[in-house]
């Protein structure tokens, strides 16, 4: 008999990059994740159907990724990518094999390890990593869920019909590529936002104050059952005040909210139960899946979680100029100096320990809850998927043995998102308050000193796209709906949220700050160009040169639909 339901929930997300560069900020974010977390993420299921094991894991795949995956650039830079890593693997040995070096023996390992994603993305997956997720899917044995477009941060965009287009156009891209209707969604950094009385928190020539949907409206509007939320949304307490309170723009937004926001009052609420969410208390309602919080600190936490295991591979030590690893954590506090080399031998008793332990815990976690309610409960483990394979290297062998052995013990259920919800309906309608699983739980991470300017670009952009969407939308002139999807294009990707991450993080600022301006550099012209098109019937050589080079270089979401952003009747 069971006692609950788990399930992993892996956010797998890369901003466009195709294009943009290649290193050290570029193409190469994307072969590395690839070669680090989605290949081996692929093993890891072909492994677990080999052994007859239905892992149930939920995978949210972000729009924007899937694009630059499908992408040919993407398959030739990735090739080039294995051959380059494989050769550095093998200098490395001739390096180390001269000297006496003990890490001769890394080497090869790295150069066997490389050779082995090399044969799996030609000889297994034919190239298609895409396929190769929806192969899993249609077997039934992960769920696929999607995100906003390009991993817009829905709560700060300045319109609804901002919010809706990047819904829209990322449901629409699910359907393209997977052939089904997505039952969930990844909220960009499970940011979530209720209805209520808005101001843009920056100044600009169209600021204005409406009342505004609440995320689940849009989601529902959609076909969207279920999204993901951080455990202190559920919670319904105020986000911690020395984020807020670091920038007006903040404190300003949480006084708007907070006017509105009620709690509904009832029974305590758990991360061990589905709930649907209601701004308005009306029928556009959405499910959510809360993060259990105590599994989740055994992963993420520097000082507690797993990856801080000393002999575990160190992300930041590198080789230069290969870039292989030979190092291990050795300690929290240890600096790279001092860093000892890396030993595979002892690998495999460190992850199945951990396996073991976060396994355990699950149970524990599910048992306790059945001995207070009475009920089964859930436990959702929701991550980043570069967690597992990239930043910690072992990680997907880590979630080979949690599956498994979850699987394996008949008192737990591996659920997908889906199934957690279909099986256990949730009938309690609840209100969530505003706020993310960034820093803080609210929005200092994307609204700060360092990023408002950002905010005020986005926003006249989106009054732009709006008003042309309007006036043009029903245009049957060829050139001039060209103009629009690359218009709409442009507009996704400067509200990519990975933008103001990188710049409030400092980990690739001015690639951030470039990248904003690109774009909306694109986006002026784009507008200039419409304006000449309207105004004399046919458009000039040169800026039809400049749109061609510019559907080249950014032509992610072929099929995006300009109306989308149209001005939406009260």
């Amino acid at each position: 008999m069971t006692i609950g339901q788990f399930t992993f929930i892996l956010h797998t997300h890369l901003p466009y990059v195709l294009g943009h560069g290649k290193w050290p900020h570029g193409t190469d974010w994307l072969n590395e994740a690839a070669a680090e977390c989605y290949v081996p993420l692929l093993r890891v299921l072909d492994r677990l159907a080999a052994d007859g094991v239905q892992p149930a894991l939920t995978i949210g795949l972000t729009p924007v990724l899937l694009e630059q995956m499908a992408h040919p650039a993407f398959i030739e830079h990735f090739d080039e990518y294995l051959t380059q890593k494989i050769a550095a693997s093998e200098n490395d040995e001739a390096e180390f094999g001269k000297t006496g070096d003990s890490k001769l023996r890394l080497a090869t390992m790295w150069k066997n390890y490389y050779g082995e994603i090399r044969k799996h993305f030609h000889d297994t997956y034919g190239r298609d990593l895409i396929a190769a997720f929806r192969r899993h899917q249609d077997a039934g044995r992960i769920e696929i869920i999607t995100c906003a477009a390009t991993h817009g941060y829905l709560p700060l965009l300045g319109s609804d019909e901002a919010v809706r287009a990047q819904v829209k156009t990322g449901v629409e891209t699910y359907k393209k590529y997977f052939d089904r209707q997505p039952a969930g969604i990844w909220l960009p950094e499970c940011a979530y936002r209720p209805s209520y009385e808005w101001t843009h928190p920056v100044d600009f020539a169209g600021k204005r104050t409406f009342t505004r949907a609440g995320v689940e409206e849009v989601l529902h509007e959609n076909g969207l059952s279920y999204f993901i939320v951080d455990s202190h949304l559920l919670e319904g307490g105020k986000a911690i005040g020395a984020y807020i309170d670091r920038f007006d723009a903040l404190k300003r937004l949480w006084g708007q909210f907070e006017k509105s926001y009620t709690q509904i009052d009832g029974e305590p609420k758990t991360p061990q139960k589905t709930y649907l969410v209601s701004s308005k208390g009306g029928p556009k309602v959405a499910a959510i899946l809360v993060r259990d919080p105590e599994t989740a600190l055994q992963v993420w936490s520097g000082e507690y979680g797993y990856p801080g295991d000393g002999n575990y591979l160190d992300f930041h030590k590198k080789h230069f100029p290969g870039g292989n690893r030979y190092w291990r954590v050795t300690g929290a506090k240890v600096d790279l100096g001092d860093k000892k080399e890396y030993n595979p031998d002892v690998i495999m008793g460190r992850v199945q320990e951990n396996a073991g332990h976060f396994k355990d815990l699950i149970k524990q976690r599910l048992v306790d809850y059945k001995a207070k309610t009475g009920e089964n409960g859930f436990l959702v483990a929701p991550f980043d998927t570069e967690l597992f394979g990239h930043w910690w290297f072992e990680g997907p062998e880590f979630l080979y043995h949690v599956c498994k052995w979850v699987a394996d013990d008949p008192e737990l259920q591996p659920a997908t998102g889906s199934s957690m919800i279909e099986t256990n309906p949730p009938t309690e309608i609840i209100a969530l308050p505003e706020g993310s699983w960034g820093e803080g739980g609210y929005h200092w991470i994307w609204l700060n000193e360092w990023t408002d300017w950002t905010w005020k670009h986005i926003y006249q952009c989106e009054d732009k796209m709006t008003e042309l969407a309007g006036k043009y939308g029903d245009s049957t002139d060829e050139i001039i709906q060209r103009l629009l999807k690359q218009l709409a294009r442009e507009l996704l990707l400067l509200e990519a949220s990975d933008w103001q991450f990188l710049i409030s993080t400092w980990a690739a600022r001015d690639y951030a700050e470039m990248r904003l301006g690109v774009h909306y550099e694109a986006f002026k012209r784009l507008v200039e160009i419409i304006d000449n098109v309207a105004q004399n019937g046919d458009i000039a050589p040169t800026d039809l040169t400049y749109l061609d080079e510019l559907a080249e270089r950014d032509s992610a979401f072929a099929d995006v639909e300009p109306k989308h952003w149209a001005k939406i009747d009260a």
